[in-house]
């Protein structure tokens, strides 16, 4: 019998179900020291993370100079295995970083989750998520909820093309005002 890794998709959204900004922007996401206690012990179970372009682009643009954060989870970030669903990024110089050109996302998915170690986390990328929900291929949504209404955005998960029907598995609340919901496919 063959256990396959978990693979979860991990986004922050504002309350109206916003994930940047109207101009891409993520300057409102409400991190504290709580948070990064929580990161750090969510990282201690991942051993690699999957990206969509726009996502890697992000997260690369920021994390192998990032000062600001939590330097465990600076550490984490740039030392892990990272793997980059693309057909159109044309090199990832972020470290531990190779790109995956897409061709067929179920065998893709179904070959990192076969590879023995821990669960595979899924950073922003919501597109990215979208379609690999449409494929059965996500265990878990982890949606962090920040107390902020944006009024305007790009909205979370606006390319999923049908009904997904979730199971709430689990709830966690922050002083912060942050909430996390996760689910699971029903």
């Amino acid at each position: 019998m063959i256990i396959l890794r978990t693979l979860y998709s991990y986004v922050v959204t504002s309350l109206d179900g916003y994930y940047t900004g109207p101009n891409g922007e993520f300057d409102w996401a409400n991190v504290d020291a709580e948070y990064f206690q929580f990161a750090n012990q969510s990282d201690a179970y991942i051993d690699t993370l999957l990206f969509g372009r726009v996502g890697y682009e992000f997260m690369a643009s920021y994390w192998p100079t990032a000062t600001e954060a939590d330097p465990e989870v600076t550490t984490f970030m740039n030392s892990v295995e990272k793997v980059v669903v693309s057909s159109t990024l044309d090199k990832a110089e972020w470290n531990n970083t190779t790109i995956d050109r897409g061709q067929d996302l179920t065998a893709t998915i179904t070959e990192l989750k076969r590879r023995p170690g821990r669960e595979i986390a899924l950073f922003g990328s919501v597109t990215l998520t979208a379609s690999l929900l449409e494929l059965g291929l996500v265990d878990e949504l982890r949606i962090l909820v920040s107390p902020i209404i944006l009024g305007e955005g790009r909205s979370l998960y606006s390319t999923v093309s049908r009904r997904i029907p979730l199971e709430l598995w689990r709830t966690t609340s922050f002083r912060s005002g942050n909430v996390l919901l996760t689910y699971r496919p029903a």
